[in-house]
Formats: C-alpha cells, structure tokens, sequence
C-alpha cells in the first residue's frame, strides 16, 4: 500500500508483449468463435454446444497464461436502450469541470515538498445518535434510507472519485478501505496520492450524488404466506391469488419516472495532507490497514441492549432492501427480478449486502484505483510469491516447482482416480500446516536471535 501513496514520477503501464502461447490460443478462439456462428446459421445445435465447451476451456488457459480484461462473449447481449436526463439535479451544486490530463501524481511545492491526502468521507445524517451511536429515538431513525444509502455505497464512490477527477484536472488515484461507524453507516478512508486542497474536496462531496433508477420499492406487496409463485405455462412469477403475471425487470424499468433512491454524503468531510517518509505517514498507513483482516461486523462490536436492537433494526431492513437487478427481494415488491426462474425464492436472496458480516456493504471492502502503483494484480503475486521463496530460500528450504500451464477442470462423479474427499481435507491440512510451519522458521531465522536482557548480561 504505501508504494503508491508518494510516488514521484509516473507508474509504467506499458503492457508486456504476448507471447507466442497467448497469440496462439487467441487465434485458436477466432476459429471456434466462427465455427461458433457457421453451426448456429445451420441450425447445428450440437455442435455450437461444443463449440461453447471447447471456447471455456481456451478461456481458462488464456487466463491461466496471465491474460487480462474482458473476454468477446459468443452471443453478446443486446441491452435495451432507455433515455435518462443527463441533467444534474436542481438541489445539487454546480461542479467546475476541467480536462482531465494523464498525470497521476501530486504537485511540487517548494521544489522538494509533495505531500499527498489522507480522506475520509461519510454519509448523511439518519437522525440524532448517541454517543454509542444508537439512535435518541428509534422510530424516527431513518433505517429505510440507511440501508439503501449502504447497498449503494459504493456507488458513491465511483462517483464521486469521478467528479474529483474532473474538479481537479489530473487523473486522481487512491488506496482506500471502507468501515462502519458506531452507527453502523459505513464511512470511507483514502489515502489519496497528490495535495488537494479541503476546499475542492469539500465541494466535491457537496456536489456528488447517485441516482438509482430503479423501480420503486418503497411499499411491500407480499408477504408472510402470502408470496408470488411460479407458473409454469407463463414462466414467471404470478400473484398467487389472481394468477397475474407480475411485470418482468424490463417492463419495470420501462414504468420509471424518476430515480428511486438518491444517496449523499454527510456534512462531515476530514481531509489532511501528509509528506512521504514520516511519522505521521506511517501511523495513517497503519490506521488505514488495521482492519483489513476483518469483516465489517468485526469493526464493531454492539455490548449494550441498545445497539444489539440498533444493529437488528438495521438488518431487517437491509432483509428487504433489493441489493441488484437480480435480488429476489424484488417479488416483494411485486416486480420479476432479472433473470428469475424457478428455483428463485421470494425474499430470499443470497446476496452479501443482506449478511449481518457486512451491514449492507456487498463490494469489496479495500477499494484500489488501477493506477495506483503501476502494478497488476498478478504483479502483486509474483512479488508477494518470489518473497516468501527468497525467505525460504535463505535457510535451505527449497518449495516445490509448480508446472507452468495447469489447466483446472471440475471432478467428473465416480471417477476412480480421485481419493476420498475426508483423504484430500486432511492433505490439504497437512500441507498448510507444513506451509505455515517452514515460513515461520524462515521468519525466524531471518530476524535472528534473539537479544539478551540487561540481568543475564550483568550476571
């Protein structure tokens, strides 16, 4: 994390040269994907279907050979075209807009001083709040807003770094990790790269907003016994007394007039500029990444009656909180979600925004930008994976080369070569244990002995 937060001269993104590996398998795709098209157009419904088998099998290797991005789909999806207004909204301020260059990394100031920002943002008010963070009256605490505020949390960040960029003029990159309030509202850190000043970010925040322009679901038309069910001839959900066809994720979308949810950040919004190499650095980093071996309910822990009953209000809400186009909870509400068939359950989606582990917040909880050390993310395993071998290396512990090119396919049933699922557990057991036993060893053979006390050296 902290090689990208005060770097000094642009990261190097220039793309590596494909290889021959690459360039052949990529070829071999163009072929299937013909063939692909030429057994449609004859009706050859057998042979497409291999074909589509024989292209997921050349899409694992090209990923395995380190291939990045999106893959050409066989049949791409045409996506229907609906006319939203561009236009900002009238409670919202104006932003001003540059053009925004390429540079990614902070001014000089001074000649030699580049400091950078550590950020933190946070959401709207849903009420007053204790100091524990427990709502001064429960049934005028908009849960309803701050469960909707968390599922599209993240959402209002992409936003909002997109505006920042824009306010500023350069290509604005960050490290950031996102964690829940004593309220239970998540906030956002960042650790920013570049000197911005508190007001542009200020402004910024003021200005930033995310519409949702999905169907309204502000009134729950099932439920208890009451739920839609599956009709069979219609091939979708139908209310259960009338037989009607509830209307489909398109049809729905087709109805809306306006956005259905529109989140903001809060009022509170701390900004600090920092410079590379000191202590303050150093303690921000530290703050910044104390949590990332957590889930967001780790962050916090309720140890009263009152936040037990805060967090369980804010849970049944987020249980009835579509969280995608594809949630479930949509029969609720009396809309199809996308792509609902029969085994879909009304109300029950399996979406990690309705998890108590994670309060709402479904995305990742460490929020990177691409250019943020000019490293992929194989990158970040190749480096992390020639430490730990050098490491090893260093007290005579040699790992075991891995073969280059391993293709991974599922286990077919009854196959006779494949031990007995209790046998590979313990393996797999075994083997970890052995792992973690020799890079502790290294670990501590590279640190030392240890330093003798004060009283043995006086005796």
């Amino acid at each position: 994390m902290p090689e990208g937060w005060h770097l000094t001269e642009e990261p190097d993104f220039t793309p590596d040269a494909p290889t021959e590996d690459q360039r052949a398998l990529t070829a071999f795709r163009a072929d299937l994907v013909k063939a692909y098209r030429l057994a449609l157009d004859e009706g050859d419904e057998v042979g497409a279907e291999e074909v589509r088998e024989e292209v997921a099998e050349v899409d694992a290797e090209l990923r395995q050979l380190g291939v990045r991005g999106s893959l050409p789909s066989l049949e791409p999806r045409i996506k229907a075209v609906r006319k939203r207004s561009t236009r900002r909204r009238q409670d919202a301020p104006n932003l001003p807009r540059r053009p925004v260059s390429k540079r990614t990394v902070g001014r000089v100031f001074g000649g030699k001083y580049q400091p950078s920002t550590f950020l933190t943002l946070t959401l709207d008010s849903y009420g007053r709040v204790h100091s524990d963070g427990t709502p001064v009256d429960p049934t005028r605490y908009d849960y309803r807003r701050a469960a909707r505020d968390a599922v599209h949390f993240a959402a209002l960040l992409d936003r909002f770094v997109q505006n920042l960029r824009r306010c500023v003029g350069w290509d604005v990159q960050y490290f950031s990790t996102v964690e829940p309030q004593r309220r239970l509202a998540p906030h956002w850190h960042a650790a920013i790269r570049g000197s911005i000043s508190r007001a542009e970010l200020r402004a910024v925040a003021e200005a930033t907003y995310h519409q949702v322009w999905w169907p309204a679901h502000d009134e729950i038309k099932y439920s208890g016994d009451n739920l839609p069910v599956w009709d069979v001839h219609a091939k979708g959900f139908v209310d259960p007394h009338t037989r009607t066809a509830l209307p489909t994720w398109e049809e729905a979308l087709d109805e809306v007039e306006r956005p259905a949810h529109v989140a903001r950040f809060g009022t509170q919004v701390h900004s600090k500029g920092i410079l590379g190499g000191t202590e303050e650095a150093g303690r921000h980093i530290g703050y910044l990444t104390k949590y990332l071996t957590k889930s967001i309910n780790e962050c916090f822990e309720a140890t009263t009656t009152r936040q037990e009953e805060h967090s369980e209000r804010l849970c049944a809400e987020l249980a009835v909180t579509p969280c995608s186009p594809q949630c479930p909870v949509w029969l609720l509400y009396g809309v199809q979600p996308r792509g609902a068939r029969v085994s879909t359950v009304p109300g029950k989606c399996k979406g990690k925004a309705h998890k108590r582990t994670t309060l709402g917040v479904a995305g990742r909880r460490v929020l990177v930008s691409r250019k943020w050390s000019g490293k992929s993310l194989a990158d970040h395993k190749h480096d992390r994976k020639t430490f730990v071998r050098q490491l090893l290396a260093d007290v005579g512990i040699k790992p075991e080369d891995e073969p280059k090119r391993l293709v991974w396919n599922n286990v077919q049933p009854g196959d006779p070569n494949v031990p007995p699922r209790a046998h590979l557990l313990l393996s797999a057991v075994a083997e970890r244990r052995r792992w973690k036993a020799e890079y502790t060893a290294a670990l501590l053979a590279a640190s030392g002995p240890p330093e003798s006390s004060a009283t043995h050296l006086a005796a």
